[in-house]
Parts: structure tokens; sequence; C-alpha cells
């Protein structure tokens, strides 16, 4: 499910017999998106599929991360819980891909525990997908059909069987699909995906961005009638088209489906404990996966690599660059929009190498935007573009923070107001720049644009409902609501309004607070 197909799913509940959701997506449990999704699980079966954990990573595997899907996963009970059988992080950054892990033995030692430590930590047998990867590395002992079989059979995990990835590997890398259904134990499918791919001069691409084509087609069919009918999830992550296509996708798939018999799920293994220890084998992994780290950050570095079809790393080198263009974009729009895409795209690398992410939870990754466009030389004719930074930096994390009861007009005590202490929302933010970047910002939302950007402006962000907004503030009002958020009392807000403006509008002004709902409700 993707936010353009929100609104849709909400108003009518479209035929679905499930959903699938990116599980990063909804790791703070707060705002619009989370909300959507609390909505509809009460309608439809949720599947939570990861795409940050990196179970696979030697070094940087993140405690924190698991511990927010868990909680995820706790509050929301989903049908299904998924990850990859990838790597994705060293111990001072993430990639943010899914990367091919060596398929060897230290490889399966360690997934073992990690698979392990996942299941405790979510008290249920989890899924791992089949990844498309454009590199193999020289010392695989097996195929990723037998390494995912094996794992299967240590950990009891099922398997998420990506038919897609299937037959991309088989064009990348003359695999043979067929093959790997045949080495896959039935009964260990739990769920399958159905995507598009891009056809390049390269290499085959699981962009997930068009139609599904006939061989993938046909391979799921092998698929059905050696899995039995699996649900089958579409994939369509990029050029998103019309809720309709997709529906219309997954018919076709339920079509073929009802050819086939129902599965009967049988793990091949028991869920094992994991221990918290990893096997001495992770060291070396630990190594190879820095060394591709290191080379997709330093091209000389990659001839050290010992990969198949070496001449296709690059390609990885893009979809890092593309990551860090998108992820930043998404909180920075307005920023995107003033210096215009290519400017942009450079940028975010330059701004990726200076910062590095370091969560496999994207939307943590513009943190250090505004200090890092301070020092960048290129935009020192755009003073103002480091403010323009912080605030669309506020109103993102505006938009994933937790909102508490807020306070209410009944809740005041009128006699008392002046030296009340009132506890401000997360939800809600301040924001002052010597430059006139809320005008700016506003320009950009169908508003005028400024004359003259040398005029200091002032804002309120807040997020009554679900969607983050700006409302434009004069001098006294923030001056008041300076105050109230340093934990002054109301009294001493209102002497700081007075003391700029002895015609300061106090029920006005209260009232306006008191429906952007930026303030708690505390306890009685």
């Amino acid at each position: 499910m993707r936010a353009p197909h929100y609104r849709q799913f909400l108003e009518q509940r479209s035929r679905a017999a499930w959903l699938e959701v990116h599980t990063e997506n909804y790791l703070d449990q707060a705002g619009g998106d989370f909300h959507v999704l609390q909505e509809l699980r009460r309608d439809y079966a949720i599947s939570l599929h990861g795409v940050g954990l990196g179970l696979g990573s030697a070094r940087g595997f993140s405690a924190d991360h698991l511990a927010r899907v868990a909680s995820l996963a706790h509050r929301i009970q989903p049908a299904l819980v998924s990850e990859h059988l990838c790597w994705g992080a060293v111990f001072d950054r993430h990639l943010n891909d899914l990367l091919p892990l060596a398929l060897n033995h230290a490889a399966l030692e360690m997934l073992e525990q990690r698979v392990g430590r996942m299941q405790d930590a979510l008290g249920r047998t989890i899924l791992l997908e089949n990844v498309s990867s454009f590199v193999r590395f020289a010392d695989d002992a097996m195929s990723e059909a037998e390494f995912l079989t094996a794992l299967a059979r240590r950990t009891g995990c099922g398997l998420l069987l990506d038919v897609n990835n299937l037959y991309v590997n088989q064009c990348n890398h003359q695999e043979d699909a067929m093959a790997a259904l045949a080495a896959i134990a039935p009964g260990t499918v739990g769920e399958i995906h159905l995507a598009g791919h891009l056809v390049t001069p390269d290499a085959v691409v699981d962009h997930h961005g068009a139609a599904i084509a006939d061989p993938v087609w046909r391979l799921y069919e092998a698929t059905l009638a050696r899995f039995g009918a699996v649900p089958t999830l579409i994939e369509w992550d990029t050029d998103i088209p019309p809720l309709e296509t997709l529906l219309a996708e997954a018919a076709k798939a339920s079509t073929l489906a009802t050819n086939f018999h129902l599965p009967k799920i049988v793990p091949l293994g028991v869920r094992n404990k994991s221990g918290q220890n990893l096997p001495a084998g992770s060291d070396a992994l630990a190594a190879q996966q820095q060394a591709f780290s290191d080379a997709l950050f330093a091209p000389a570095a990659e001839a050290a690599l010992q990969l198949k079809h070496k001449e296709r790393f690059g390609l990885y080198r893009g979809n890092l660059a593309s990551t860090w263009s998108k992820a930043l974009a998404a909180a920075y729009p307005v920023i995107a929009q003033l210096v215009g895409g290519e400017f942009f795209a450079a940028m975010a690398r330059e701004y990726g190498r200076a910062h590095p992410s370091d969560s496999g939870d994207l939307n943590r990754f513009g943190a250090h935007f505004e200090p890092f466009l301070r020092s960048f030389a290129h935009v020192k004719d755009l003073p103002y573009l480091p403010d323009m930074a912080r605030l669309e930096w506020q109103l993102h994390r505006i938009h994933y923070a937790r909102h508490e009861l807020a306070l209410q007009a009944q809740d005041i005590n009128p006699q008392t107001v002046e030296e009340q202490v009132f506890v401000w929302q997360a939800t809600a933010q301040l924001f002052e720049s010597e430059w006139a970047v809320v005008p700016l910002w506003l320009a950009h939302q169908g508003m005028p644009f400024p004359q003259n950007m040398n005029e200091a402006s002032r804002a309120l962000l807040s997020r009554p409902e679900w969607t983050a907004q700006l409302t434009p503030l004069q001098a006294p009002q923030y001056a008041a609501l300076h105050e109230l958020k340093e934990g002054k009392t109301v009294g001493a807000a209102l002497d700081a309004a007075f003391a700029l403006d002895e015609n300061f509008n106090v029920a006005a002004s209260l009232q306006q607070w008191l429906q952007q709902q930026i303030l708690v409700k505390r306890p009685h």
C-alpha cells in the first residue's frame, strides 16, 4: 500500500484481501501514515514488509531498529512479517539498499543467529525474501535457493518467494529459475511477490515500476504448481499507477491461483533460539562487506572486490546516490524546487558522502542538512537556504511526531490562567529567521512570492490533524509563544507580547493556539 492510494482505501475500502506495507514507513507509530494504517487494519489483514533491518549485516546491525520493528509488530498484530536475505550496513554507516549476501557457510551461520534473534524479538516466525542482484561474490558456495532452504531448516522461518527476482537473477546471472523452485521445499513458502522490471543494456533491474512481464507470469504459474495458491502481492513502488491498475494485476494473479491447490505450510525446522554471539566467520564477512561499502564511496577501491560481473558494480553506486536524492527530496521539497532537480541531486551526493545514513529508517537521513548547507560553498549566493532547510526539517519531523491529547478551552481556569504553565506538543514548533523564509515557503504552496528576502519572518508549525501546517506569526505572537514553549507562565508570555504590541489580542490568540492543538492536556 502506497500513500497515493490512502484516500481511496479509506473512502471506498477497495477490494483487496490483504495489504502489505513497508515497515520502515510506520516505525514512529505516529502521524498521518500511522493513522491510515490503524484505520485500515480494522478491515484488512496487514503484512509488514521490512526493507531496512539488514539481517545479513555482519557489522552495523541495529538492535534499536529491531526493537522498533518488534514494537510496531506487537501493536499492529500483522498477519505476516517479512524481511530480505541481504545486508545493508557496516559499522559506521547504513547504505539503505538490499545488497547481495555472500552465499557461503559463514553467512549461513550468521543469518541463523540473526533470524533467530528477530523471531525471538517478535515472538513469531518470519518470512525471508530472495533478492535480485547485479553481482555475485566469487566465493559463493551455494545458490540462493539452497541458502534459503538451509536457513529455513535451521531456524524454522518461512520464505517469501519473489518470482520477479528469480527471473531477474536468471537474466543477470544465467541462474536457472526452475532449478531454484525445485530446490525450495514445498510448504516453506508463505507469500509470493510479483513485480515489474526494467531491461537495460547493463542489467535487468527489479524496479517495481511497470506491469508484470509475460515471462514472470509464466514463472508464477510454475511457482503455483509447486507451492500451491500462496497469498500473492503485486509490488509497484515507482511511477505508481492508479489503484485500479494494481487491482487488475492482483485479479489476474488470483485467477491463475484458482487453478491450483491451497498450500499446506510445513516449516522445515523448529524456530530456533538465538544466541548473542556471532560465529567466528562473521569477521571475514564484515571485511568483505566493508570493502564493498568502501568501493561505493571510493571507486578506486572497486578493483580489490572479488565479484562476478564486477562491471555492474557501479549500478549500486547509482542506487545509493538515487536513494540519497529521493530521501532528501521527501524532506526538503521546497529546496529541491528552488535549486532544480539536477543541482539538488548533485548536492544530495555531496551530503551523503559528508553525512552517510546511520539508520535503516531513511526518514532520519536529512538531519544534518542545515549545517551542511551553511558550509556548502555552492549555495553561498542563497544565504537563506540553510534556514529553509531548518524550516523543512521541522515540518518533516512534525509529520512523524506523537500527538498527545490536546488542551481545550474548558481545561483552562480563567481565575488562575496567568499563573499556569502549559506543556507543548511534540507536533508544535516555532520558527524564526532573519530572511523571508516563511513567505518563500508559502509561495511554493500557491501564495505570492516575497518581494524582499531581507525581511525577518516567523511561524508556528503544528499538526492539529494529520498534516503539518504553517501559520505565519507577527513578532508579538512569536514572543508570547516562545515564552510558553520555554516553560514560562501565561502571564510572562502575555507580558512579552504586550511589550511589543500594547493592543495584542489575547482572546483571539489563545483561541487560535487551542484550535491548532499546540498544547498538551495534562491529567488531573
